[in-house]
């Protein structure tokens, strides 16, 4: 516990006398690097939180969970059936998915076609909460769902039709030409994920197999699972007791990418914690100017009987309390800013007229951001260790005053 006289003297050294204003101003720096450290490192790693788990979620969302293609031999309706029957909780459906280009009004565009079956629409929650224009309990043969941002590109509505060129090529007395079809845009949806919603399409599986001159041997199958997270362990079995097929999940397709965000995160949290290091060297040499400029009042205080222990715990709360403060005022600010980021970010990009997260660079609509407790506990913690071990050492030099010297002149 701390006695009166070293809290009045922690307050006394909180407040310097006028002719001490460079200390102000270095007590001021300290708090605010503290502080500014404290909440840009909260909000940094609350938006790649957040960008993070809002990827995963869309991702998982839009894509299977758990894939299954033809290797050594095509997928029999057998191993479907049994496959349905083993796993009855998760949701199985035949796909093929392959690359065309959309013809209309003299605009092309690459586009990638996924084969679905109609039955299997309904079962998929994607197609649930995501479709915002059109109905997908219509969707037959000859009609075709699109993304928002190609409808917008294409500037096409439900209803219109639009022409779609395949990869493969049929023959003709004029020579081999690619194939084309009409199909009528069922429906529009709407994922969240710029790049889904620019370049994805979905076809009867009926319709894509004879556009891409494939047939039922080509299929594949598409497994998804109540927990997306155990998707490797679907993998593991599926693989292990039919080695004549090729078994990947959802992981495995983006394992570089989530990799890539994990590595910059931590180097992100490195980084920016030398914002922090720095702010605490300012409150080294802030303390190391206090002293020896209280040089005779500490030897006055030691000649009243005031040991060398209440004095450095005196001098060690002045630079402590500025660390502490700054740390909790940083952790404040960081939160609300994270709370209110995309709000901010709309009101700056509408004042100063720049897309500050442009969604065909960060795929997401919005900024996101996602706080963790653990995130903002180490965060504090690292800032109040640093600030602690930046009082300290400065605060040892007490001991080196020698009362009689120092007095010597008085």
């Amino acid at each position: 516990m701390f006695t009166t006289i070293e809290k009045l003297i922690t307050l006394r050294n909180l407040k310097p006398k006028k002719k001490e204003g460079f200390l102000k101003i270095i007590s001021a720096f300290s708090f605010l690097g503290i502080m500014l450290g404290v909440s840009i490192l909260i909000i940094v790693m609350s938006v790649m939180n957040g960008f993070r788990s809002e990827l995963t979620n869309k991702i998982l969302g839009f894509n299977s969970h758990v894939i299954v293609e033809p290797y050594s031999s095509q997928i029999s309706e057998e191993f479907y059936k049994n496959l349905k029957n083993q796993y009855k909780k998760t949701n199985i459906i035949k796909t093929y998915n392959g690359e065309a280009v959309v013809l209309i009004n003299n605009t092309a565009k690459g586009i990638v076609i996924r084969g679905i079956e109609n039955k299997d629409l309904n079962k998929l929650n994607f197609f649930q909460s995501n479709i915002i224009d059109g109905q997908i309990l219509d969707f037959t043969n000859g009609q075709i769902i699109i993304g928002k941002q190609l409808a917008i590109e294409l500037g096409v509505v439900v209803g219109d039709t639009i022409n779609v060129m395949s990869s493969s090529l049929i023959s003709t007395p004029l020579g081999t030409v690619p194939k084309q079809s009409p199909y009528v845009i069922a429906a529009v949806f709407s994922s969240g994920l710029y790049e889904f919603d620019k370049n994805i399409t979905f076809l009867n599986l009926a319709d894509s197999l004879p556009f891409f001159d494939k047939s039922e041997e080509d299929i594949n199958l598409e497994i998804f699972i109540d927990n997306p997270f155990d998707a490797n362990k679907y993998k593991e079995k599926i693989q292990n007791s039919n080695p004549d097929y090729h078994v990947y999940s959802w992981s495995d397709l983006n394992k570089s990418f989530f990799s890539a965000l994990k590595v910059e995160r931590n180097v992100m949290f490195l980084i920016l914690t030398l914002i922090i290091v720095v702010a605490a060297f300012n409150i080294i040499s802030g303390l190391t100017i206090l002293i020896k400029n209280k040089t005779r009042e500490i030897a006055i205080l030691k000649s009243l009987g005031l040991t060398k222990k209440s004095i450095i715990r005196s001098f060690f709360m002045t630079g402590f309390l500025i660390g502490f403060f700054a740390t909790i005022f940083g952790l404040i600010l960081g939160i609300i800013f994270s709370i209110y980021i995309e709000e901010i970010r709309q009101f700056f990009s509408l004042i100063f007229n720049f897309e500050i997260f442009p969604k065909d660079v960060y795929f997401l609509d919005e900024m996101p951001s996602e706080l963790n407790f653990k995130s903002i506990l180490s965060i504090s913690l690292f800032s109040i260790l640093i600030t602690a071990l930046a009082s300290f050492f400065p605060s040892l030099a007490v001991t080196k005053i020698e009362t009689i010297k120092a007095l010597k002149y008085e």
